[in-house]
């Protein structure tokens, strides 16, 4: 099926669908990698507390369950119900929009 078949009419929405998905996307990429690098600092300073008052002497660590406990988190992290074949799938051009701003937005951020 050629391009002049299918007409503006059609295409319409699509390219609505890839500009709106490619700004919300260049938005979030943004917002995204701004907050990782608040959270990042944030938990450095909390280990960093924390290796600290355990050298002091006020607290003392049981890195064991501390391991364990980041283990389960990772678990449920990695075992949630969104794949990649279903988001694609429901949406193709506004996920792929969103991607490509996505991806742009968190390189700029």
């Amino acid at each position: 099926m050629a391009l002049e078949e299918l007409g503006i009419e059609a295409l319409t929405p699509m390219v609505v669908q890839l500009g709106f998905g490619g700004v919300t996307g260049a938005a979030v990429g943004y917002a995204v990698k701004k907050l990782l690098k608040l959270v990042v600092i944030f938990i450095g300073i909390f280990f960093l507390g924390l290796i600290y008052l355990e050298y002091a002497g006020f607290i003392e660590i049981h890195y064991a369950k501390f391991t364990e406990a980041f283990n389960q988190m990772i678990e449920r992290i990695m075992g949630g119900g969104l794949t990649l074949p279903n988001i694609v799938s429901t949406n193709l051009p506004a996920v792929g929009g969103f991607a490509a701003g996505f991806l742009l937005g968190f390189k700029k951020g």
